[in-house]
């Protein structure tokens, strides 16, 4: 026990802690996934040198969540920085999976680097590469390896889906293994040098396997729990260990017959497995499984639409423009008229069926001429609440094809709202109700309206969901509303008989626009989450003009060819995971 692989023994630090071990002036022991090595506050006085297994760190400041600084793998020391500051730790450092450590004396510590500079060389490099890492914002949670397929209620054997599952994988360029209950007796060395010998480990675990799914859940980067029949009346057994869990680690995937009718009853299963994301797959449909293996590898697609009234028709061209160029589409965010439009895409909506549809509750006829005494808005509200249950109908957002999410302003609270589960239709219309021409939507004492007042572009949300790229389709830049838009009709007569007047007084503009204009902070949060950052030329398109569908669509679509063409590689290699045939896994992020 504690003798080093092969793969981490080659180093001054682990040459050290080998020779220690030796001796005993070092420390073997091993710590289960879940447990503590050490937390913030306490005294510094051991180097910690993780031989198998995997940790992480993370630090919580008040009034905050918990906060995941970074991955330590084996080869790697734990403890390093307070050690030599001679500080209490930073953070608290937490086993990932079941470990296997090497503990060393801070005094023995600083001996042996009296004899061997190249000791405190080594850790001093480790510390400079960790908060170079950190200040370059690379993510903390570093590249996933091994995954979790975990059975949570009687059903189909999982082997056989993750097995193929694994084959899409390696089609992508990547060496996987699949392990089952045969490992069960394994040493904890032996999941180290397997993950170290593959790009992906999948640990699988039947229905009624208590004895290693509890294993599975402490040996994982992320676990996927699997429901295949009816949603659960109870809590069932979650297996993730206690950091899996707190950092939303934790999928569901659930699994429909062919041929059978949309899923419903999917928040159950989110209330019983406490799973952050929902996964809908079809058994047997390789693209279900295609779209899995994108999200494993850092391919899968984000589609974020921003909020810009009647000049969001440009996301219908831009999702033609996608689908023409077989982009992918796995994740899908909006706001306010973004919402809409993203909504029919997570739903399933075919191209011709979401113009179609869009076209119907928007461009035939206004959806904003229900003209009311505004004591509360310009508007009843009333078109548009029937057209959203006309296209929507019941739907929960849970249940959609596509994981989907949109947002609203809180004005009670003062932040914005993020809706991933509820009625999909009444999610949208408390995205699209712009303060003073529609009605404010109540969700128990809070206040919604549109989400664009506080987040008119949450690419920032898409980033916080996924690893993978993100396009991000932004029509509220450029001038839409000028002088002489806010200038009072002439004639009121004529402004009645012309027609005009079912867009909304000029009011009704200069609400919507003042709505809509991000902040400098939003822009800048949600340029530095998109990889492909896409502005259609909408300018002379009014916020108001529902009349402008065909320049608004083939604004959004010459926009999204002209970003695609000027990418070196496809959308869904912009932030492809390497293999380790590419190159060297990364350090760490920097903790204490």
């Amino acid at each position: 026990m504690g003798t080093l692989p092969n793969h981490v023994a080659d180093t001054a630090l682990a040459l050290l802690f080998a020779k220690q071990r030796r001796e005993g002036a070092a420390t073997w022991f091993s710590l289960a996934g879940g447990s503590h090595l050490f937390t913030a506050g306490e005294t510094a006085d051991q180097l910690y040198f993780l031989s198998a297994g995997r940790l992480g760190a993370f630090r919580r400041e008040d009034g905050q969540e918990r906060q995941f600084l970074g991955i330590i793998r084996p080869g790697e020391a734990a403890g390093e920085m307070a050690l030599i500051a001679g500080a209490p730790h930073s953070a608290n450092v937490v086993a990932l999976r079941d470990s296997e450590i090497l503990a060393m004396p801070r005094a023995a510590v600083f001996a042996a680097a009296d004899q061997d500079p190249h000791i405190m060389t080594e850790l001093a490099q480790m510390m400079i590469a960790r908060l170079r890492q950190a200040a370059a914002g690379h993510s903390p949670i570093g590249d996933p390896a091994a995954y979790g397929f975990i059975a949570a209620d009687a059903g189909p054997l999982v082997r056989p889906l993750v097995e193929r599952l694994a084959g899409i994988v390696e089609t992508l360029g990547y060496t996987v293994i699949v392990a089952g209950s045969e490992a069960l007796m394994a040493p904890t060395a032996w999941f180290s040098s397997t993950e170290t010998d593959h790009d992906f480990v999948f640990y699988v675990a039947e229905h009624g396997q208590d004895g290693w799914s509890h294993v599975v859940g402490r040996q994982v980067d992320h676990l996927f729990r699997l429901g295949f029949g009816k949603p659960p009346t109870t809590p069932i057994e979650a297996y993730a260990s206690e950091p899996l869990q707190a950092q939303h680690l934790v999928d569901l995937i659930l699994v429909n017959p062919v041929n059978a009718p949309r899923r419903s009853g999917t928040s159950a299963w989110i209330d019983a497995s406490g799973a952050a994301r929902v996964f809908q797959i079809t058994d047997g449909d390789t693209g279900d499984l295609k779209r899995i293996a994108r999200v494993i590898t850092g391919q899968s697609v984000g589609l974020t639409l921003s909020g810009g009234g009647a000049r969001a028709y440009a996301h219908i061209g831009a999702i033609r423009a996608l689908r023409e160029r077989q982009i992918p589409i796995d994740f899908v965010g909006g706001s306010s008229m973004g919402a809409v439009v993203g909504a029919g895409l997570a739903l399933g909506w075919g191209q011709e069926e979401m113009e179609a549809r869009i076209r119907k509750a928007f461009f035939e006829t206004s959806p904003l001429d229900d003209i009311a005494i505004p004591l509360i808005a310009m508007t009843h509200g009333l078109k548009v609440r029937q057209r959203l249950a006309e296209h929507f109908d019941d739907i929960d957002i849970s249940d959609m094809a596509l994981p989907f999410f949109c947002v609203s302003s809180n004005l009670t609270t003062g932040v914005y709202q993020l809706h991933r589960r509820g009625q999909l239709a009444r999610a949208l219309r408390a995205s699209i109700s712009l303060p003073g021409v529609l009605p404010p939507v109540t969700d128990g004492a809070n206040v919604l309206v549109d989400g664009a007042v506080m987040k008119n572009f949450p690419a920032d949300i898409m980033r916080s969901m996924q690893l993978g790229p993100i396009v991000g389709v932004d029509v509220t830049r450029g001038r839409s509303i000028t002088a002489k838009d806010v200038f009072r009709p002439p004639s009121f007569w004529k402004w009645i008989l012309s027609g005009q007047w079912r867009s909304g007084p000029p009011i009704v503009g200069l609400l919507m626009r003042a709505a809509t204009v991000s902040t400098g902070r939003d822009l800048a949060a949600s340029r530095e989450a998109t990889d492909v950052l896409i502005t259609p030329k909408l300018e002379g398109i009014d916020i108001r003009d529902w009349q402008a569908y065909d320049p608004a669509v083939e604004a959004g679509y010459a926009a999204t060819i002209s970003a695609l063409d000027a990418l070196d590689r496809p959308v869904q290699a912009l932030r492809r995971r390497a293999s380790r045939k590419e190159q060297p896994r990364p350090v760490a992020a920097a903790f204490g």
